[in-house]
């Protein structure tokens, strides 16, 4: 009886260790796969930290708002349009409209973080 037991015990330790052996694969290939996306380096950090403040990749913000390029102006038309639609008074919808928010946020964020390296290349006059 206790044999039966001990075996049991090993097979399931292995099954466990082989199943958290993938996950932990899986994982490490995710992990990867975002940092060759977000750009690696210096960028990539830069978005990584973007990414954590507001809680949304650049990708899913402009999924959000359902945007091809950034264009400030086209974001804007897009953010006005879909806050004006999911209002809670027309029948809309207090999520959306927040995810909405947050989305523009995020784009938002992108925007400034490309002003200062569009500065920096302007030559200054010296006046």
């Amino acid at each position: 009886m206790a044999k039966y037991i001990a075996q049991i015990i090993v097979l399931g330790v292995q099954v466990v260790g082989k199943a958290f052996a993938r996950a932990l694969k899986q994982e490490i290939a995710a992990s990867q796969e975002a940092a060759k996306r977000a750009g690696g380096g210096p960028e990539g950090a830069r978005r990584a930290a973007a990414n954590a403040s507001t809680g949304l990749s650049l990708e899913e913000a402009m999924q959000i708002l359902n945007l091809d390029k950034l264009d400030p102006e086209h974001v804007k038309k897009k953010y006005e349009h879909l806050f004006t639609v999911n209002d809670k008074a027309k029948g809309g919808s207090f999520y959306l409209q927040s995810k909405i928010v947050r989305a523009k946020e995020r784009i938002d964020v992108e925007f400034k973080q490309k002003e200062p390296k569009q500065e920096q290349s302007q030559p200054k006059d010296s006046s």
